[in-house]
């Protein structure tokens, strides 16, 4: 009986991934690989920390943990799975099973017969057409071959000065990977904050002051219209306010699918170019699978097609194919939308809808913004983070979060990320048994606070503004009476918010009650808004109603605190 011949396009995080649980599952079966570079199951998302040295070796981002490299024999000899490097697919003849592709070294083209198809063929940046983007020293970060470069030029000693084109997810990663290496870094972006598809405006503007304390010039709302150089090699950056100088440029502005072999196959596909799969991650040809950054995906909150293109979704969706061509029917449960990066002392993350996208997809969304320590204040160690939790008012279902800090903030978006995916409520994740001692935690998490203070806001326990809602509200003709209850030795430390307030720490809040008016609506907050909500409780003892709740309090405010250096 003949062997049933699974073809595989692409050898990096889903093709590798397929191969590697396939052959497994279905030891029988000839698996072969098809990749077009040289190099197999990359971590590419390791670029930024080999380029920033902190991954010494470039073999260390294609090795299993034993160091032994991921090469073409250790796909034969260890999986017994053929791979076939430095070969791109051209043609898929659906009708015969054969993909027709070229050896790149010496121009041969060969026919690969196929029972089964699978198309991993990812991604590529986008170049956009700005004049001087082919300059020496401007460089993408995708491949293996593009960190190599861009390491090898830093390496050399002739990269003083760098501007990332992009201020999104990957070059947000590489910014840290650049100022530690000495070098002077600018980015510059179209958007007016940096990480945008991941965080909120408030949450951008405290970003832009942390890259503003570590030397990183961020020039938001600018489109980049031309790069300059001498002797062919970058110079500078010029963009339609200003012009920054280069001794290096990334181009960090996106990715767009690798589907063209897909199109001239006459596989069906997305408006957006990815291609359409069913939940096992089947095509249009059921002979026909694909998986990673070339498909969509299903928003488990939404139940529409996303495009999630993350190392950890292709990775996942290999699983599934592999499964399914073994014949051990699995469906791919979807995404929520999670991502998470370093930038310098902090960690930012966000997984499901902020409250925007939670609205636009017909939920009524409530959400709050709270501060919160890791762990006890009395630990070494202790970093504080700020979380935006998400839900839906009616079913009181968490549909999303964003967090930034300092502390231990995976823990706590991973745990809103089973959350979303178990359809808990924020009562269910407010009574959850999160792990308990002091070396790790407060005694209650600050996941379980963010939960608590949404359960308050919700049941209408307490009125709350939101920074923007509130710097709105003191912009407009009725601004309330804000009411700082921390002490003035924390107004020195901390900033004093930029309009007209009364400070009355709590503990003379009660002495000094007739300060405070009745005809106006009072918003209340300290460093972080706990008293403040104490603050609300002693106020409405003595017969004030209009009462409402700064959000995070002063740590939350993303706005410049004038008398704050920077």
């Amino acid at each position: 009986m003949e062997k049933k011949k699974v073809l595989i396009i692409g050898g990096v995080a889903c093709g590798a991934k397929t191969a590697a649980r396939l052959a497994r599952l279905a030891p029988e079966f000839d698996i072969t690989i098809l990749e077009r570079g040289e190099h197999l199951s990359v971590a590419g998302c390791g670029f930024p920390y080999f380029v920033g040295d902190v991954v010494k070796e470039y073999k260390d981002l294609v090795c299993t943990p034993l160091g032994i490299v991921r090469d073409a024999n250790f796909f034969r000899n260890v999986k017994n799975i053929a791979v076939h490097t430095g070969h791109l697919a051209t043609r898929i003849d659906r009708e015969k099973k054969v993909v027709a592709a070229t050896d790149t070294a010496s121009g041969e083209e060969r026919l690969f017969p196929y029972d089964e198809l699978v198309l991993a063929t990812g991604a590529s940046p986008i170049r956009p057409p700005i004049p001087g983007n082919d300059l020496s020293r401007v460089f993408t970060l995708w491949t293996m071959p593009d960190a190599m470069a861009m390491k090898s030029a830093i390496d050399a000693g002739s990269v003083k000065s760098a501007v990332i084109i992009g201020g999104g997810l990957i070059g947000m990663e590489v910014v840290e990977a650049l100022v530690d290496r000495g070098i002077s870094v600018s980015v510059a972006d179209i958007q007016p904050t940096p990480l945008p598809a991941l965080i909120g405006e408030d949450f951008g503007l405290r970003v832009t002051k942390v890259l503003r304390q570590k030397g990183v010039g961020f020039y938001g709302g600018e489109k980049v219209v031309e790069i300059i150089g001498e002797n062919g090699v970058v110079t500078g950056v010029r963009t339609d306010k200003r012009t920054l100088p280069a001794d290096m440029v990334l181009l960090a502005v996106g990715i767009r699918p690798n589907t063209i072999l897909a199109k001239e196959a006459g596989l069906e596909l997305h408006p957006n170019g990815t291609i359409v799969v069913d939940e096992c991650l089947r095509t249009s040809d059921p002979a026909i699978y694909a998986g990673g950054d070339c498909v969509q995906s299903k928003n488990i909150l939404t139940e529409k097609s996303v495009w999630q293109p993350m190392g950890s979704t292709a990775n996942r969706q290999g699983r599934v194919i592999a499964d399914n061509i073994a014949e051990l029917p699995t469906r791919f449960a979807g995404v929520v939308g999670t991502a998470i990066l370093k930038l310098f002392h902090l960690t930012i993350g966000k997984t499901g809808l902020n409250e925007e996208q939670a609205h636009a997809a017909g939920f009524d969304a409530v959400s709050i913004v709270v501060e919160e320590p890791d762990r006890p204040h009395f630990m070494p160690g202790m970093g504080a983070m700020t979380i935006r939790l998400v839900a839906d008012r009616k079913s009181r279902r968490i549909v999303g979060a964003q967090i930034m800090g300092g502390g231990v903030v995976d823990k706590r978006l991973d745990s809103i990320v089973a959350a979303i995916s178990a359809g808990m409520t924020v009562d269910m994740l407010a009574d959850t048994d999160f792990a308990y001692a002091p070396p790790f935690a407060t005694a209650l998490d600050p996941t379980t606070h963010a939960a608590n203070a949404l359960r308050n806001k919700m049941d209408g326990l307490v009125k709350t503004y939101s920074a923007k809602e509130l710097k709105a509200l003191m912009e407009g003709a009725n601004p309330p009476f804000l009411l700082d209850v921390r002490s003035p030795q924390e107004l020195d430390l901390q900033g004093r918010i930029p309009y007209d307030f009364a400070n009355i720490p709590l503990g003379q809040l009660r002495g000094r009650i007739t300060e405070i008016p009745k005809d106006r609506e009072i918003v209340t907050f300290c460093k972080i808004s706990v008293r403040g909500w104490d603050a609300i409780a002693t106020l409405r003892g003595n017969g004030y109603e209009n009462v409402a709740l700064l959000e995070g309090g002063i740590m939350a405010w993303p706005y410049d605190l004038p008398d704050i250096p920077h």
